[in-house]
């Protein structure tokens, strides 16, 4: 059975919507080694520049959840491939803007491109999916984000430390211009059937789904304290170049795609799904507090890192696959709420983290993504209750 699902797996859209996902999330998560760099080219400090992930966040999550409603009533195709055309030529003008403000404009109008594009390939991939194979397809688009972290941070560090900044941003230009190309023979054609879909909304946003999107903000600030900020820790607490950052990055983020890979499975194999979810979560809270607040040398840190994001990836799949289990004429209109939730998360964990060490240090990070964590375990169980009443997860 396993073999046959794994048949019926859309291949080709897969790989090509990982690449897209990789070229979207890259777009802001590769800046993370150029925090300290940018700051000193553009003559602004470095908060300044790391807040730029909550400039791009909003955009994204506005994106997200207007492209969402519009994949719905117009199809997804026309958005995953615009979306990722933009994204190239908005990435192409950051690199060539002469001061901070030009800066904060292309790198919001980017993370719009790349909110428009993530809720919809969700969509998409769920849409052709079976309910058995959706968490492993859902773990394989997920890890085109992970490997923003395995791959594009690390590659970032190491392109960066030749061409710098800028150059890092052609790069990236080049990629989401291949990703959409290829979306553009991969995905589904044709448009979405919009006849009474105000009536169907509700079908599909129900108290639990709600619930779960609200819970969902939480664990995406405990992930996002680590994705901003782990490689402006290693240079701040041992003292690293950014050219050492690469293989360390590297084997932090291993943790990440592993997670996802491993959590699709989970997400197939056990039943309760937001059980499983809420479970990772409070893994997540211990990793938490002995990575941020136990920093005796590189190695031991870059550990914690791994099995950080390692239980952090685990429930994802499970909690995407929960999301996409609503009728597919609003799973768009949901998936896109998502990423504007998700938005929301990685907005609070810039804006919280910039706070926390401009005055208790990284060690704050470790009681903040603890308690989240628990929060958003306690949020997913109340979830799994509530789902009980209604056909939708």
């Amino acid at each position: 059975m396993t073999t046959t699902a794994s048949r019926a797996l859309p291949w080709a859209l897969i790989g090509a919507a990982c690449l897209g996902s990789f070229a979207a999330t890259s777009s802001g998560t590769t800046r993370a080694p150029f925090l300290l760099s940018m700051a000193h080219d553009l003559d602004v400090s470095m908060p300044l520049v790391a807040n730029l992930v909550s400039m791009t966040s909003i955009s994204w999550g506005v994106a997200s959840a207007l492209g969402g409603v519009m994949s719905d009533w117009l199809g997804r195709r026309v958005l995953l491939v615009g979306g990722l055309f933009f994204l190239s030529l908005a990435t192409l003008a950051l690199a060539n803007a002469g001061d901070f403000f030009w800066v904060a404009v292309w790198a919001t109008v980017a993370g719009g491109c790349s909110g428009t594009f993530m809720g919809v390939v969700f969509a998409e991939i769920s849409a052709r999916s079976a309910d058995h194979p959706r968490g492993r397809a859902m773990g394989w688009v997920m890890s085109g984000q992970s490997l923003t972290l395995v791959v594009g941070v690390p590659l970032a560090a190491w392109i960066g430390s030749m061409v710098g900044w800028r150059g890092w941003h052609v790069v990236l230009a080049g990629l989401a211009l291949l990703a959409s190309l290829g979306l553009a023979v991969t995905a589904r054609r044709g448009t979405a059937g919009h006849t009474a879909y105000r009536t169907r909304i509700g079908a599909g946003l129900t108290p639990p789904v709600v619930a779960l999107l609200a819970t969902g903000i939480a664990e995406r600030i405990c992930y996002g304290l680590a994705a901003i900020y782990f490689a402006t820790f290693l240079q701040e607490i041992y003292g690293l170049s950014l050219a050492e950052l690469a293989i360390p990055l590297a084997i932090f983020a291993l943790g990440n795609i592993a997670g996802t890979i491993l959590g699709g499975q989970l997400a197939d194999r056990v039943r309760d799904r937001l059980l499983t979810f809420s479970v990772t979560l409070v893994l997540s809270a211990v990793a938490a507090l002995m990575l941020f607040m136990w920093h005796p040398a590189p190695a031991v840190s870059v550990a914690l890192g791994v099995f950080y994001c390692l239980v952090n990836a685990l429930g994802r799949p499970s909690y995407m696959a929960s999301l996409a289990a609503v009728p597919d004429a609003v799973r768009g209109t949901v998936l896109g709420l998502n990423g504007a939730t998700a938005s929301v998360g990685w907005v609070g964990a810039a804006a919280l983290g910039a706070v926390i060490v401009s005055t208790v240090g990284f060690e704050g990070f470790g009681p903040l993504a603890a308690t989240l964590s628990v929060l958003g375990a306690l949020g997913a169980l109340g979830c799994r209750r509530l789902a009980r009443h209604y056909v939708s997860i």
